[in-house]
């Protein structure tokens, strides 16, 4: 019983980060402008994502526009597009194939490889994770190496994430 419960466990923290890789994927805010130096106070923030920049207007305007062409992409962010669709879309194969080993279902019920089934989908699911800490972990540290280059000028910086509104108090 406890094996069951484990495994019910585990199915649905997987699930929950299978809906966070999904939307990781699809936001935009994988980098936004930086406000440093003299480029404190300024009524536009910029975003880029894996499919779309945007830009918030202090108005409260939200505009993105897709990227013209995936030939025009630089490689990294091509294979990072690539390396989350390809993880999502594992985890939906690996959830599939994790209901049908799983102790509880009675999909293959008296089978012998019922245990491996549920292994093969817990592998998958490590795979597919692993497929999306990589695309997050590059994308992020080529935002964090141009923060700090000195060659290229302040309004032209990105930081890591979404920014928070700032308090009236």
């Amino acid at each position: 019983m406890a094996n069951t419960a484990m495994q019910l466990v585990a199915l649905i923290v997987c699930i929950i980060g299978m809906i966070g890789t999904l939307s990781a994927t699809i936001m935009p805010q994988w980098s936004i402008t930086a406000h440093i130096g003299s480029n404190v106070i300024t009524a536009i923030v910029y975003m880029k994502g894996l499919w779309w920049t945007c830009a918030m207007f202090s108005t409260g305007v939200f505009q993105c526009e897709t990227y013209n062409s995936v030939l025009e992409l630089p490689t990294d962010l091509q294979a990072a597009r690539a390396m989350m669709v390809i993880s999502v879309a594992l985890s939906l194969l690996s959830i599939t194939i994790s209901v049908v080993g799983m102790k509880c279902t009675v999909c293959a019920r008296d089978s012998p490889i019922k245990d491996k089934i549920a292994g093969t989908g817990g592998v998958l699911f490590i795979i597919a994770g692993i497929m999306g800490l990589i695309p997050v972990a590059w994308t992020m540290n080529g935002v964090i190496l141009n923060f700090h280059n000195p060659l290229i000028p302040g309004d032209l910086k990105f930081e890591i994430g979404i920014r928070k509104k700032a308090s009236r108090y």
